[in-house]
């Protein structure tokens, strides 16, 4: 998830290439039986999403299956137990198993990018943040908290 900046002074740590503007990257760890939040972490836009994950410490059991998009390339390095989705190659396609295991992977996504989505329904994570930076990761904590406290988890 991207949250679009007003620039300041450190200008190339927050710039994001891929979107052209100056963004913070929060990641967000969703528990994928009851889609609780367990815990969120922010970077600044320039970091890719496997980095953030590294540098968060976060530790996840080893029972636990860990379902990631194709930013945490390189994951199944660390766990075991985790699941990315196939990219293709370059000058060449995916094989039918490939994508028929993309598809099913697509199916556990889904309860991410609905979260993500229950989210974003918070004007302050929609449009550009006009605040102090140092207090985004604390906005978005509480807007966490908020959608937890709906769940009923």
């Amino acid at each position: 998830m991207n949250a679009k900046l007003n620039v300041q002074k450190k200008q190339k740590e927050s710039y994001s290439g891929k979107k052209k503007r100056h963004t913070v990257k929060d990641l967000i760890v969703i528990d994928g039986l009851n889609a609780q939040i367990i815990c969120i972490d922010e970077a600044k836009g320039s970091v890719h999403d496997f980095e953030i994950f590294k540098q968060s410490g976060i530790h996840i059991h080893d029972d636990i299956l860990l379902v990631g998009d194709k930013g945490f390339k390189g994951v199944c390095a660390i766990y075991a137990r985790s699941l990315i989705p196939f990219k293709k190659p370059r000058k060449g396609e995916l094989t039918a198993e490939q994508k028929a295991f993309n598809s099913y992977l697509s199916n556990f996504r889904m309860l991410i990018e609905h979260v993500n989505r229950r989210i974003k329904r918070f004007k302050i994570l929609q449009i550009r943040y006009r605040n102090k930076q140092l207090k985004h990761l604390l906005r978005v904590s509480l807007i966490c908290g908020l959608y937890n406290y709906e769940l009923g988890v």
